[in-house]
Formats: structure tokens, sequence, C-alpha cells
């Protein structure tokens, strides 16, 4: 903790949370706006808001200085108008910057991804001119301190497990989300029927690792098979998943269990055995491949996604090309793929034979034509399907909503159906990122 103080502030009456990264991160700023909402402030803009809470995520490359830069626009928008907002920091760099953050940009909060669940309180001290700096790791999960949902979309996200246990040697998720921790059975259950009961018609459930999740001898397909007999629940989903953590009974349930969709996200992030060693990732090429093998036996119509970083430290030509020689075998229906970038306090921060920058940016050039590529493929073998659409939100064009396909494609549709519906729908024309519906008679 810190000693620093500053001015006391009067106390916010609204607020604004902007998330950035990853799905688990807008798990967490819904949550920590719905503690702000249960003080009694009221959600605005954030070009109005007296409190901003800015949910950072460490992954991306100079993800610490965009947090300043942000930090400097809100304060001189803020100022045009003759405002001093309160400014929260959150998330993952807060949990590795710390400190610094109060000493560098005189923020009024900083708190960590495990202890947001103390937002109110920290906020509260700031306010009094109090030092409000909470960047524990604690045993004990936040889920049981934070207030029942208030705002639930058609698909809702649902965090089961946190942390991360593997330390690839590129990541910093064990040092800013701590080891593997899995919430409760019955927890995640209560949860779970509460989304549902409150409007949510399908969950995604996530996690860092989220098919390391675990209550005693129970893995996640138990999990998922006890979500399935919810009434109500039409569709299940989960992600971030490790190929070491990937079972044969979740690999099972993908046949059994009918409301778990048809798409699995699981990253590779290179082919070649020589770097994936390098990135102390535990699985080969070989062993990759052979779970999806194992995965469409299950499912032959699932749709597969990876993840993938180019210029990782040493990575040959010849390492690339293993690469795109993955891509071409697995024919991935999305993918996301990212230059490498170092991160500090990681192993390959400090490795020799750092790939140049514009070698980087022909390498992911490459594999993302050959990636986008795939996608398209996927999505033009689906045209003519007939298949349930659950529409989440309207679209730009009059009568026009957008929802998700089973294998997660955004689905355009003019129809007089409504947020919320399940609809049947024929998929009739591919784009690159998304498909055009038609009503099914």
């Amino acid at each position: 903790m810190s000693d620093a103080t500053t001015a006391p502030k009067t106390a916010p009456k609204t607020y604004a949370v902007k998330s950035f990264g990853c799905q688990m991160n807008v798990y967490d700023g819904d949550r920590m706006g719905e503690l702000m909402a249960a003080q009694g402030l009221t959600q605005v803009d954030p070009k109005d808001a007296d409190l901003v809470v800015l949910n950072t995520c460490h992954i991306r490359e100079r993800a610490t200085e965009k947090v300043y830069s942000d930090i400097g626009r809100l304060r001189k928008d803020a100022g045009k108008q003759g405002r001093t907002p309160m400014i929260a920091v959150a998330g993952c760099v807060a949990q590795a910057e710390g400190a610094e953050i109060v000493r560098r940009a005189k923020v009024d909060v900083v708190v960590g991804p495990q202890a947001y669940h103390n937002l109110p309180d920290l906020v509260a001290k700031a306010a009094r001119g109090e030092a409000a700096l909470d960047t524990d790791m604690p045993v004990d999960l936040k889920f049981g301190h934070l207030p029942a949902r208030r705002r639930v979309p058609p698909s809702a996200f649902l965090t089961v497990q946190e942390g991360c246990d593997k330390f690839c040697t590129y990541c910093v998720v064990p040092y800013t989300r701590g080891g593997e921790v899995s919430r409760s059975w019955g927890q995640i259950v209560d949860e779970a029927k509460a989304l549902v009961d409150a409007g949510a018609r399908e969950l995604t459930l996530l996690g860092q690792n989220v098919n390391a999740w675990t209550d005693g001898a129970r893995g996640l397909h138990d999990l998922i098979a006890a979500l399935d007999a919810i009434p109500g629940l039409a569709r299940i989903r989960y992600t971030t998943s490790h190929p070491n953590d990937m079972t044969q009974g979740l690999i099972d349930a993908h046949a059994q269990v009918e409301k778990l969709m048809p798409f699995l996200h699981l990253p590779v992030q290179a082919g070649s055995d020589r770097i994936l060693k390098a990135m102390n990732r535990s699985h080969s090429r070989d062993s990759y491949r052979r779970i999806l093998d194992r995965v469409r036996a299950a499912r032959p119509d699932i749709a597969l996604s990876g993840d993938f970083i180019v210029g990782f430290p040493g990575e040959t030509e010849a390492d690339f090309r293993e690469t795109l020689s993955l891509v071409d075998a697995v024919g991935y229906a999305q993918a996301y793929s990212f230059k490498y970038s170092p991160r500090p306090g990681t192993p390959a921060a400090t490795m020799g034979d750092q790939v140049p920058e514009d070698v980087m940016d022909d390498r992911l050039q490459r594999l993302q034509a050959a990636l986008n590529r795939d996608q398209a493929a996927f999505n033009a073998a689906t045209v003519g399907r007939t298949c349930q659409v659950l529409m989440e939100r309207a679209g730009k064009l009059p009568g026009q909503l957008i929802g998700k396909s089973p294998w997660l494609q955004s689905v355009h549709l003019v129809s007089d159906a409504a947020i919320g519906d399940l609809v049947e729908v024929t998929l009739a024309e591919a784009g690159a990122n998304s498909m055009l519906g038609q009503r099914s008679l």
C-alpha cells in the first residue's frame, strides 16, 4: 500500500467504466459498474462522469504507456469543462505498476484484478484524501463479495476460473492475475441460474485457462453438463482453453451436450516445436493436431479458433513457415494473431535474437492473409445451412438485427424478431467477417 495522500474530493455521484482487452476484462468491468451502481452512482458517458474507471489490459504492446495517455486525455477533456473527475486504474496494468501509477499519474485509486470488490471502499478513501491502492491477491475469491447482476444481455459472460500456472515465457498473466483458482460449483451454478432468470439465453464460461477449472474430482465437462440442465438456457460456450487441459471428458461433451456450441478456441501460438519449447507451451505441434483430430471426431462441424504470435525471440523464417503450414493443415474458422511484444518481467523479454520489427510486420501480414483466406472459406462453406441465430443487438439498417450463429459468426438479418430471440435462419451470403441471413419459413 502507498502512504501517498491527496486533497479530499467530493464523493462521486456518476461513474463510467472503460474496459480494454479480453472478455474477462469485459466481465470484470461490468461487475465494477454494478458495484458502483449498488452504491447509488449513476452510469454516464466517460466525458461526463465524476468517477472514471480505466479497466486495463497488460497483454498488448505499450499497454502501460497507453494507460498514461488515456489518463492525460481524460484530464485534458475534463479541464475544458472545468471538471476534475476522480480516476481509478483497475486491471492488470494496475496490478503490474501499482504505486508507480499513483506516483507518476497522480490517480485517485489503483486496484488490481483480484481486489476490485474493494472498489467502493477505495473510492470512499480517495474522496477523503486517503491513499487508495489495493493490489493484494487474497486466497479467498472476490466473487462472494460482489452484488447480484443488474444488466444481463442475451449472451452473458460468467467467469469460472482465474489465473494461470503455465508460465509461458512471453506472458504476464501469472504475475498480474495470480495462480489458477477455480470458483466453487455452487457459486457458479447459482450465478448461472440468476443470469438466465434475468434474461440470458447464452452463457460463455470464462477463464485464463477455463478448461483447468476443477471442483474436487469434477472438471469443466461436469460443470457444462450441470448448466445444460438449467431451464431457459439455450447455449453454452467456453474460452480460453489450454491444450494441456483439453481432457477427453471435455471433448466428449461436444458430442453429448446439445447446448454446447460447435466452437472451440484453442490457442497454439506457433507451429514450430522449437519455438513452442522456447515459449514453454508444454505441447507440441503434433500433440496439438491430435487434440483437434479428437475434437473433430466428436463434433465434425466444429469451428476452430486459435491464437498466434509471430516474431517470438529466435524465430527463423523456417520456424515461421512451420506456423503457416500448421494453419494450412488446420483450416481455422477464426483466429487472432499478433506480433511478439516484450512484457517486463517475463523471461522472453530478456532473450537474445529479438526479431526486427520489419520482419515481424512482414510475417504478420503473411499469416493474416492465410487466416483471412481460411475464415472466408469457412464462411462460404456455411452458405445454405439453416441454423438458430441468437439475436443480440440492433443493426445499422431499419429493421436489421445482428446475432451469432452456433459457429460464432456474426449474422445480419432483417426481421421483426426481438433481441434475445433464437431465430431459425438460412445463411444466405458470406462476407469477410459476417454472414447475411434470411428468416427460414
